[in-house]
């Protein structure tokens, strides 16, 4: 796989496939811009080596037709403003027009494409769509590992027609850093595995039983791993149609030797509202009617002694719904037990992501990933999509 230093930029309009999918208030406001300073690195490098900048992203879900709302031009003013330089916004990302605005370029001129999910042909993958793309540019560069997951034009089909294609420094850094975790890790190797369900977790959880040395499981999807002991989790979210499968995930830890860790107490609610009555009890005696929103303080507490001797952790899914105040002690707890660790951290997933920020640990962690469904793959063992166009 070539990367952005092993080719010449030199005078060239240099396509960049970013992931600007950033939150956006009621009034169009960037709310969190950390996946636009991301890629910096990368612009900056192309800016220094005399090139012409293309750059395209997605933004939201608009369903192959454009809506104002998913309109990429606060990103342009946002970007603007960090490179230090004006950022011309076009109007679409295909066309003729476009493709004149792209002709006009001069050395260190940035151009930023409209959404590229405004048409249809993105998300298919579509060899017309990617043609045209492809038409704007001399490089392609892929920097957007939070999408590398998917087979999109922009990311997968795109290298069948540029002229030249590499990955740039943020789809670098996450390969590596992932690397690090699970192909070559300093042992012991820690995964912490959170969120609501063990159906979208499956595929990873398997996978890490051949490089893992311990399993620590919290969320939602801890209930399904405690029904299999016959636990009564009263109005729990509980997937019964996974216990057998959460069954044969503990066997065959067991069977390799690999620890695994389900929390010994819970903060329970008597319904799913923030101002809900809650108690904290064992796992043993949580009231038939309520259901469990969060590890508790004994979890909490043994999860931080689980990770003290750690080298190395991964970190995905939250412990609990701690977007409601009230449950989100737990998450807070291991975010930082997790910033406490002498161990190489690497945590992803958007839900995480957002609880580490909230937490106030993010300078604490070694790499927190830009990518969901992107880390979620490389956790399931799984090549993504865009990589494997890319080594092609």
């Amino acid at each position: 796989m070539k990367t952005i230093k092993d080719i010449d930029l030199s005078g060239k309009r240099v396509f960049f496939r970013v992931d600007f999918n950033v939150p956006l208030d009621e009034h169009q406001n960037i709310t969190d811009d950390s996946r636009i300073r991301a890629v910096l690195p990368t612009l900056e490098y192309a800016l220094d080596h005399n090139s012409k900048l293309i750059i395209a992203s997605h933004l939201g879900r608009p369903k192959g037709t454009p809506v104002p709302e998913f309109s990429l031009s606060p990103v342009a003013k946002r970007l603007g403003r960090f490179l230090g330089k004006e950022v011309i916004m076009a109007k679409d990302c295909i066309g003729s027009e476009i493709k004149a605005l792209v002709n006009q370029m001069k050395i260190g001129d940035v151009v930023l494409l409209e959404n590229l999910r405004f048409h249809s042909g993105e998300q298919k993958n579509d060899d017309i769509f990617a043609q045209a793309l492809a038409e704007l540019c001399d490089v392609y560069i892929n920097d957007a590992f939070a999408v590398s997951h998917r087979v999109n034009a922009s990311v997968v089909a795109i290298t069948k027609f540029a002229p030249v294609s590499g990955a740039g420094f943020l789809l670098q850094k996450e390969l590596n850093y992932f690397k690090k975790a699970m192909a070559d890790p300093q042992r012991p190797v820690v995964a912490v595995v959170g969120g609501a369900k063990v159906s979208s977790k499956i595929g990873a959880l398997e996978n890490m039983l051949h490089h893992v040395d311990k399993i620590i499981i919290g969320g939602a999807m801890a209930n399904t791993f405690l029904k299999t002991f016959g636990y009564d989790l009263g109005k729990s979210t509980i997937e019964n149609d996974l216990v057998e499968t959460a069954e044969s995930i503990l066997r065959k830890a067991a069977e390799t030797g690999i620890k695994f860790y389900l929390p010994v107490d819970a903060v329970v609610a008597s319904h799913f509202d923030a101002r809900a009555e809650i108690k904290i009890v064992p796992i043993q005696e949580i009231p038939g009617e309520w259901m469990v929103m969060d590890i508790g303080p004994a979890t909490s507490r043994l999860y931080a002694e689980v990770l003290y001797d750690a080298k190395t952790i991964v970190w995905n899914g939250p412990m609990g719904v701690f977007e409601m105040d009230a449950f989100s002690r737990g998450t807070f707890a291991m975010a930082n037990s997790v910033a406490d660790s002498y161990a190489l951290s690497i945590v992803g997933g958007g839900d995480t992501d957002v609880a580490i920020h909230k937490s106030g640990e993010t300078d604490r962690i070694t790499y927190i990933s830009t990518g969901g469904g992107a880390f979620l793959a490389l956790l399931e063992g799984r090549t993504l999509p865009a990589v494997a166009a890319l080594t092609k």
